[in-house]
């Protein structure tokens, strides 16, 4: 009998990302921000590598199932980006259980984030409320959130 599949969580900085995690992360993020949802924009966009970055991805048997980044503003906030699942993969809870690690990484610090506007009662559910006007980016309308630290 060979054992059932499991998603691992896993968190690290840039420069414990293996080339191959490196790799994997960034070809999701192309299969969905560019190729999927139309976006032609420069997703490397040097933050990725910056000290204060953390990553967190899900993977199964190697494949990167979903990511996100938490990236470290100005005047302490913590900025989550670039919240991705795998198309075959949505659906099973895996953003969340990123957001919820995220969250848990980001500990009392406040922090933001640009949803998608479509997305942001799901963004609600965390404790994120919309801090300011809808915008366009990429031609895909966002909304700014945020979330106090004492939450």
């Amino acid at each position: 009998m060979h054992p059932e599949p499991h998603d691992e969580l896993r968190v690290a900085s840039f420069r414990d990302l293996d080339t191959t995690t490196l790799y994997g992360i960034l070809r999701l993020r192309s299969d969905v921000f560019v190729v999927e949802q139309e976006c032609a924009y420069p997703d490397p966009d040097g933050r990725d590598t910056e000290p204060g970055t953390r990553h967190i991805w899900i993977e199964r048997d190697g494949e990167i199932r979903a990511y996100l980044r938490v990236l470290a503003e100005p005047g302490g906030v913590e900025r989550i980006g670039r919240v991705v699942t795998a198309k075959h993969a949505r659906g099973g809870g895996l953003a969340g259980r990123l957001i919820e690690e995220a969250l848990r990484v980001i500990g009392n610090r406040p922090s933001m984030l640009h949803a998608q506007a479509h997305l942001a009662g799901y963004y609600a559910r965390y404790g994120f409320v919309t801090s300011g006007p809808e915008f366009l980016e990429d031609g895909i309308p966002h909304v700014p959130m945020t979330r106090d630290r004492r939450r």
